[in-house]
């Protein structure tokens, strides 16, 4: 499976959001990817308050329409994040479409962060479902999920080959890209696909550092801080079958001994 990263700035116009998704998806289909990933709350942005996020989710079911529309007409998958209506507050969502245009997964961010999260959206209630595109099982996370090793381990454990992380991650934070991604992509034995935003929005600056990690770790593809555009990255079996067999983690691990303590 060939994936694009889409590292990119965000954009707090819906439809000027679809449209820049458009061309994205057209330049990945171009270089024969079967899979594009936006960073978090692409469609609409992300810190933008909570009045707009809560418009923005009103539209969600005709966004999603689009969404499927645009997968099936260029036959490509597509994870991207977006706001889906809750009660008062909407979620922080990630919607997973397959080159079919069929709806595999939606999934709401459940570890909010800082004021920002918790002032716009309600948290998730589960973690992400394991389902398939391409033949890979895969799992979702957001942004500060994949900072908790135990969202990875659970996904792995329900045998996810590669957890998808659209995110929102901003200066001065650049070890979670660097240092956490690798680590929860080598001590799972699965690959880990991190697409940030960069440029600004509101306060926040955004540090790039999208990446694709193999199951042993390493960077199949690295994003600068200030790199723009679709980045690259190939999943093989080769690979995670090599790094599955030298991992012992999972197969070592002693769950008798954990959850002892709150």
């Amino acid at each position: 499976m060939k994936i694009a990263l889409w590292q990119t700035t965000p954009d707090d116009d819906i439809g000027n959001s679809l449209k820049r998704l458009a061309a994205a998806v057209e330049a990945a289909v171009r270089a024969q990817a079967d899979l594009l990933v936006s960073p978090e709350m692409f469609i609409g942005g992300y810190n933008i308050g909570e009045t707009a996020v809560r418009k923005h989710s009103e539209v969600y079911e005709d966004v999603k329409r689009q969404l499927c529309d645009l997968a099936a007409h260029h036959k490509i998958a597509l994870i991207i994040g977006l706001p889906a209506p809750h009660g008062t507050l909407p979620f922080n969502s990630c919607i997973a479409i397959d080159e079919m245009g069929i709806q595999q997964a939606l999934y709401h961010k459940t570890h909010l962060y800082g004021d920002v999260d918790r002032k716009q959206f309600s948290p998730g209630a589960m973690l992400s479902p394991i389902f398939e595109l391409g033949g890979w099982q895969i799992g979702l996370a957001i942004c500060y999920d994949i900072e908790f090793p135990e969202v990875a381990r659970d996904l792995a454990l329900r045998g996810a080959d590669l957890i998808i992380t659209p995110t929102a991650n901003m200066a001065p934070f650049d070890s979670v890209a660097t240092r956490l991604v690798p680590a929860r992509a080598e001590e799972n034995a699965v690959y880990v696909a991190y697409c940030n935003y960069l440029g600004t929005e509101g306060a926040f600056h955004y540090n790039g550092l999208s990446c694709l990690c193999g199951p042993d770790g390493k960077d199949l593809v690295r994003a600068g801080v200030d790199d723009i555009g679709l980045f690259f990255g190939t999943l093989t079996r080769d690979a995670l079958q090599t790094a599955r067999g030298k991992q012992c983690h999972l197969r070592d691990r002693r769950p008798d001994l954990y959850g002892k303590s709150e």
